[in-house]
């Protein structure tokens, strides 16, 4: 038996089999005693010096291990009595050139109390994995039903009746429409009511991931492809909605280069992991959507004709707020149950007035911006009716189009009348011009969720402008 240890120090052995099993004992093809652990003689009580050379079964009580010397068969998690309470413990025979030479043997759980305890805990990791495992299965249905989306309005319902009628296709999807008018809860909808209502529902932001990489986010990559490449490789969102549907927000932002490996992929319907050379068959159903105009992008050559036309086989203009005014009333009323329930409030109300702003205002960040005006209400609210003075103050203070000025002073006041204390708050123009525009600023960061190109794209100034402005304004 000291054959296996030649050459390495005994204090290594020792101090390995400690590390590797607490309780360890081994014997050789008489049942003699040729090694026990500092371990194993505190659980039995009894010291190495006494135990070695002994019969097994006079040191250790009820031991089986002398019965495996004879029967060369193991015995894995085997219940043996010691000290009054029953132990688990595992026994293997060593072999020679085909003969039983002994035989080791160690304790896994000491008594009962310490193999619950460990039950517990791997119970413990196994409900940990399987909620991560069904929260992973959520993440990828859809969210939202045509139930979900409101609006009377013709315009709306000429969309979401056409979005219905081709739900149950397998053609690609084009939607368009200004940011916040709810193209990606038109995309769930037509999944959730497609035949691949069971399988993966997918999204990816063409416009949040950097170009580097977006290739291995959306066909995966092998191990080993570059540098912090996970072991084993990882799959991408195409292989990820196998089945199901793969929804491509802001595809309008996808560099040229992507776009002509996304086109052979919807051509050849298989995709090549990065760093592969496999090609991996997928059946994978097309939504993408965008608030650019991709006809005007196609013309001056920044998105590939071939891919529009294979990705415009239907398209869906959703229209934005301004255009369907009375639909604004419904949709406030669902978002304000949505946020009640997020704040603990309930029955809160929105005044005439506040009403009539919002009807009047011509929502640049649509149903998005909407959502956010009514969340930043209920913070400030005190009651449950929403006022005038509980709106952001853009929203207080405004010019309609008729050009008559509305003021939010106080309500109830006629606009005409002005207190000389008033005047004396008056500011210079370049003064009130900034703050104008810091507000402007805020707001857009507001409706775009923090989102500075988006918000740029509302101002309509160049992301180096919006920059330098954040920074003057000390907007973080």
């Amino acid at each position: 038996m000291s054959r296996a240890f030649d050459g390495v120090p005994i204090s290594w052995h020792e101090q390995i089999i400690n590390l590797l099993a607490e309780r360890v004992v081994i014997i050789d093809d008489n049942g003699m005693i040729l090694y026990i652990n500092e371990g194993y003689c505190q659980f039995i009580g009894k010291t190495m010096e006494k135990a070695i050379g002994q019969p097994v079964q006079d040191v250790i009580e009820n031991s089986r291990m002398h019965r495996v010397v004879k029967t060369g068969k193991a015995e894995l998690a085997a219940v043996q009595k010691i000290n009054g309470s029953e132990m688990i413990a595992n026994r293997f025979p060593i072999f020679e050139d085909g003969k039983v030479v002994g035989v080791v043997g160690n304790v896994m759980f000491r008594n009962p109390e310490e193999w619950r305890m460990y039950r517990t805990k791997i119970q413990n990791l196994v409900e940990e994995l399987n909620y991560y495992q069904a929260k992973a299965q959520r993440d990828l249905r859809s969210k939202y039903s045509f139930e979900d989306l409101m609006g009377s309005s013709p315009i709306f319902l000429e969309a979401k009746t056409l979005a219905q009628r081709v739900s149950g296709s397998n053609s690609s999807v084009l939607l368009i429409g200004e940011s916040g008018t709810g193209k990606e809860l038109f995309a769930h909808a037509i999944h959730h009511n497609s035949t691949r209502a069971s399988a993966p529902f997918v999204a990816i932001n063409c416009s949040s991931i950097p170009e580097h990489l977006l290739e291995s986010e959306l066909f995966g990559y092998e191990e080993g492809a570059f540098t912090g490449a996970k072991k084993g490789g990882k799959k991408g969102q195409f292989e990820l909605a196998s089945k199901g549907t793969l929804f491509l927000d802001e595809i309008g932002d996808m560099p040229l280069s992507m776009q002509s490996k996304l086109l052979r992929v919807l051509q050849e319907k298989e995709v090549v992991r990065v760093g592969g050379y496999k090609s991996i068959s997928v059946d994978v159903r097309i939504i993408a959507a965008t608030h650019r105009d991709l006809e005007k992008m196609v013309e001056k050559g920044e998105f590939r004709q071939d891919l529009y036309y294979r990705l415009n086989v239907i398209k869906i203009d959703i229209p934005p707020l301004r255009e369907r005014k009375e639909d604004i009333p419904p949709i406030a009323r669902r978002l304000l149950k949505k946020l009640e329930a997020r704040f603990y409030r309930n029955s809160i109300e929105l005044s005439a007035e506040v009403k009539e702003r919002l009807m009047q205002h011509s929502w640049p960040g649509n149903i998005r911006e909407l959502e956010n005006v009514l969340e930043r209400s209920i913070n400030v609210l005190d009651g449950k009716t929403i006022k005038v003075s509980d709106l952001p103050l853009y929203l207080r203070d405004f010019e309609p189009k008729d050009g008559s000025a509305i003021h939010s002073s106080s309500e109830g006041i006629s606009p005409n009348l002005v207190s000389a204390s008033e005047l004396s708050f008056i500011q210079p123009l370049k003064e009130t011009l900034a703050q104008v525009e810091k507000q402007a600023i805020e707001h857009a960061l507001a409706v775009t969720k923090g989102n500075k190109l988006e918000a740029a794209r509302l101002l309509e100034i160049s992301k180096t402008s919006f920059y330098d402005k954040c920074k003057l304004y000390n907007i973080k």
